[in-house]
Order: C-alpha cells, then sequence, then structure tokens
C-alpha cells in the first residue's frame, strides 16, 4: 500500500513539474520513469536526493530569467527540461539505481550520488554563473567570451559548482549514512563532473552559426532556418556532454572506492 502510495507521489511530482513549465510533457514522463528506478533501487531516501537536485536545479534556472533571455539564445533549450535533458541528467543515475536493487553495494550507492552532484554542480554553475556582472574566461584561451559559451568558466560560476556539488554530498551522505571519506569523494567527484562537462564543452561540443543573424548558438535551428556547424563532433550535443561529464564521474569515483 506504501508502495502504490509512492508511486502515486512520484507521477504527481511529474505532472506538478510540467504544470510549473520546469518539464515538458516527455520531459515529465521521463521523470517519472526516473524516480521510479531511484525509488526500487535507493527508497525514499533516493527520491529525496533526487528531488533536491530537481528542486534547487529548476529554482535556479527561473531565478532572475529576464536577465538569461540573451543568453539562452546561445544555449540548445531553456529552462524547461523534455527527455533528453531529464535522461542526460538522470539516466546514469537510473542505471546505477537498477544495478543497486540485485546488487547492494555502496559502490553503487556513492557512484548515483556522484551522478547527481555532477548534474547539480553544473547545473548551479551555468544558472548561478551566467548572473555574473564579469564576462566568463573561455577555458581553451583563457580570454573573456561571452555569457552562455560552452567551455566557458567565472568565479561566480566555480563556486557555485562546488556548492552544488556539496549540497548533494552532504545530503546523500547524511541520508545513508556514509563515512566522512565517502562524503568527500562524492563531493570532489560531483566538481570533477562538471570540469569535465566543461572540458568537453570546450573540445567537443558541437556549435553552430546561425545563418541569418550570424549568431554562435547550439541551437540546430535558428531564425527559423538550418544553422551551419562551424565546430565540434556530430554527435556531441549539450545533452551527450552533461550525460558523458556523470557518467565518467562516476565511474571514476567507484574505481576509488573499489580500490
Amino acid at each position: 500500500m506504501i508502495q502504490i502510495l509512492i508511486l502515486i507521489l512520484i507521477i504527481i511530482g511529474g505532472i506538478a513539474g510540467y504544470l510549473q513549465h520546469s518539464l515538458s510533457r516527455n520531459g515529465a514522463i521521463a521523470a517519472v520513469v526516473v524516480g521510479i528506478a531511484v525509488y526500487f533501487g535507493f527508497g525514499v531516501k533516493g527520491l529525496i536526493l533526487l528531488g533536491l537536485f530537481f528542486v534547487t536545479s529548476s529554482s535556479w534556472s527561473k531565478f532572475k530569467s529576464t536577465a538569461k533571455i540573451e543568453m539562452e539564445e546561445k544555449l540548445a533549450k531553456g529552462s524547461t527540461r523534455d527527455w533528453r535533458q531529464v535522461i542526460a541528467n538522470g539516466g546514469s543515475a537510473t542505471i546505477l539505481s537498477l544495478i543497486y536493487y540485485f546488487h547492494q553495494d555502496v559502490t553503487w550507492l556513492v557512484g548515483f550520488t556522484v551522478c547527481l552532484a555532477s548534474s547539480n554542480s553544473d547545473t548551479w554553475a551555468s544558472e548561478i554563473g551566467s548572473l555574473s556582472k564579469k564576462r566568463p574566461l573561455y577555458i581553451r584561451t583563457f580570454k573573456p567570451i561571452e555569457k552562455g559559451t560552452s567551455g566557458a568558466v567565472s568565479w561566480l560560476g566555480t563556486i557555485a559548482a562546488l556548492l552544488g556539488s556539496m549540497l548533494i554530498a552532504l545530503a546523500g551522505t547524511l541520508l545513508f549514512h556514509l563515512e566522512i571519506t565517502l562524503f568527500l569523494i562524492i563531493f570532489i567527484f560531483g566538481f570533477l563532473g562538471n570540469i569535465i562537462d566543461t572540458l568537453l564543452g570546450a573540445y567537443y561540443q558541437q556549435v553552430y552559426r546561425c545563418r541569418i543573424c550570424g549568431i554562435e548558438t547550439e541551437k540546430k535551428v535558428h531564425c527559423q532556418t538550418a544553422a551551419k556547424r562551424i565546430k565540434g563532433y556530430h554527435l556531441v550535443d549539450n545533452d551527450m556532454v552533461n550525460f558523458l561529464s556523470g557518467f565518467i564521474a562516476a565511474v571514476l569515483a567507484m574505481l576509488v572506492v573499489y580500490l
């Protein structure tokens, strides 16, 4: 009976995200699937951790949204997450939840928490860092560049990334009664996921130039016209970068725990 109630609450959470424009329709469905997988793997504690990531990240995405309108022209997607974004941020956590359901070892728990810490770190860095009054630096040249550029870093964004990872690491440690050593691993590798995201974004993520207005953007279509790809690899879009950064960080953290 309790399980049925929790499943209903997960569905209600997906609907609420859709009604609040934090999720698209297919994004809400994907979020429900992720939520169910996390619940079966890590129970209510896992859902609390997942909810903490989703609520805080969505809140920062909507915070001072009017100041981010110009920047969002460069980004592939806005603050409303579709199924691809949900899977990019929660896909690895979903897989690890299902593995943990059959093989309950702390290694998988650490990997799961690192996935969320990495996603939280990256989202906080992007959403809070974009509010910096100074232009960010491009990690390939360390020269000032426009806000919203993949591979850009700022002091405000870096501090936000550290705090985003720390929040999930601290919450996961308290919820699952982990040792301080595991807290440090989750915190460090969660932040490392943000760094990996930045590097992949700078060196491999595809960038387009609008044929009409000339803006450099992550969007394949801009000004209702197919944009020209000027950098990056064909399959490496923002969603792929988000997925890989969290996955790589989680695997590295699990290797450290295992060894």
